[in-house]
């Protein structure tokens, strides 16, 4: 897909509506989100929370549209993330979103030995991008979850990115694993782990995907570039997905196309029974409605057994 348009094109050509699970819904800029989605036949939204709390802020968010259902849990994130959870084991649900409380809280019982959703050994976060200078959405991984993932944890992130994007319609993605050269230098661990990565893949314990590793920005993204320095690479030029070494390389990648290269973005957490969205405080409105199309979309395609 070559645009977050694309995105709910393929989301409103579904023949039903996903069911989107908000949690702690009595969020007035969540439900902003949700209201947007629900009236155009999106989603149909199951909220957990506090009716008294939540009537208000649906009414103001939706214009005067009927509010959607509500779990009574109180204002108690802990209560609501439980519930929640309690729903997808009952298959009531097709994706998550966060509404006011805590990510830590809403992780605590995502990964719940007895009552969680975890469904792969790692969740990791990935944010989809749409670039004025790119041909294609992109994904980032991680951007907010994984800190200082090791070799183990990089390629359960593989996997879980990949299965997004078969989800999506990409039945092989490409990985470009990000390091600033693209020669192996033992006192750059990620040049070491981007060639592990790439070996891994070649004796097939990733999945179906392409993972092309350790290399830079400028080759994975510009074809032109990699021709100029003679790197041939499938992925050069064309990934689907840039795996950084770190956290604070996601966050810096991701916030510096959105702030000051004109990227659109959405984002979810990978790895659990169902996507779960768990937008910052601070995300706009616009990143928050493209994360439940996002979120949605998947919901469906492959990350529930």
């Amino acid at each position: 897909m070559r645009s977050m348009e694309e995105l709910r094109d393929a989301l409103a050509a579904c023949t039903k509506a996903r069911r989107l699970g908000v949690v702690c819904a009595q969020d007035g800029h969540t439900l902003e989100a949700v209201a947007r989605a629900a009236a155009e036949g999106l989603v149909e939204p199951l909220l957990f929370g506090d009716s008294a709390l939540i009537a208000p802020l649906w009414e103001k968010a939706s214009g005067g549209a009927p509010m959607p259902p509500v779990e009574e849990c109180g204002d108690d994130g802990a209560a609501c993330a439980a519930a929640t959870m309690k729903a997808v084991h009952e298959g009531r649900i097709d994706c998550i979103m966060k509404g006011k409380l805590e990510t830590g809280v809403l992780m605590k019982a995502v990964v719940n030995r007895e009552t969680g959703i975890r469904k792969n050994p790692v969740l990791s976060m990935i944010a989809v991008m749409e670039s004025p200078y790119y041909h294609k959405l992109f994904a980032i991984t991680d951007v907010g979850l994984l800190t200082y993932p090791d070799l183990e944890q990089k390629a359960a992130m593989i996997q879980n990115a990949a299965a997004v994007f078969r989800a999506l319609g990409v039945e092989c993605p490409k990985v470009a694993v990000l390091a600033a050269v693209e020669k192996v230098n033992p006192k750059m661990p990620e040049t070491v782990d981007g060639d592990a990565l790439k070996q891994m893949q070649q004796r097939g314990e990733l999945g179906h995907c392409l993972v092309e590793g350790p290399i830079s920005y400028d080759l994975c993204m510009d074809a032109e570039a990699a021709a100029i320095k003679g790197y041939e690479s499938p992925v050069a030029g064309d990934p689907d997905i840039l795996l950084v070494p770190d956290i604070v390389a996601g966050n810096l990648l991701s916030k510096a196309l959105t702030c000051t290269g004109g990227a659109k973005t959405c984002g979810m957490v990978s790895g659990a029974m169902v996507p779960i969205v768990i937008t910052s405080r601070s995300a706009t409105a616009e990143d928050k409605y493209m994360s439940i199309i996002l979120s949605a979309l998947v919901g469906d395609g492959g990350e529930r057994d």
